[in-house]
């Protein structure tokens, strides 16, 4: 079994849907980032990179969304992805994703804050259509 891992990391607030994109092969740095660049921008670079920059984007987008319902106005989102993709059987597949998230959002408690981000995790849309493992680690900064 062969293994492939890529990390991206979306950093900014994503009330435009964009955001800033660091990848291993630097290809997509500091590229203003959002769903229809991601393709035009990433020529060059790995597939899981792309996967793990789409994976950021979306979680942060969905919790940011779920954030605002909420009544919370996040100052900073930071997430990091890091993708695992195994080959079996000849093909690619994305078996686990590890989410690593720093947020800064005034006036919430980290019980509530720690709600929303498994709700993000839970509703993400690239989440529920990858059949792998997904694990989030969120952390509150003031």
């Amino acid at each position: 079994m062969i293994t492939n891992t890529a990390s991206a990391h979306w950093e900014g607030n994503l009330n435009d849907g964009k955001g800033t994109i660091t990848t291993k092969s630097k290809v997509l740095d500091q590229t203003p980032y959002s769903f229809k660049a991601r393709f035009e921008n990433g020529s060059g670079t790995n597939p899981e990179e792309l996967i793990a920059a789409a994976h950021a984007g979306c979680f942060t987008m969905a919790l940011s969304l779920f954030l605002g319902n909420a009544g919370f106005t996040p100052k900073a989102l930071n997430t990091t992805a890091e993708v695992i993709l195994e080959q079996v059987k000849s093909a690619w597949a994305v078996t686990k994703v590890h989410l690593s998230l720093e947020a800064e959002v005034p006036g919430i408690d980290a019980e509530k804050f720690d709600e929303l981000a498994a709700f993000a995790k839970a509703n993400c849309p690239i989440s529920k259509l990858l059949n792998a493992t997904i694990t989030l680690d969120a952390k509150l900064i003031s």
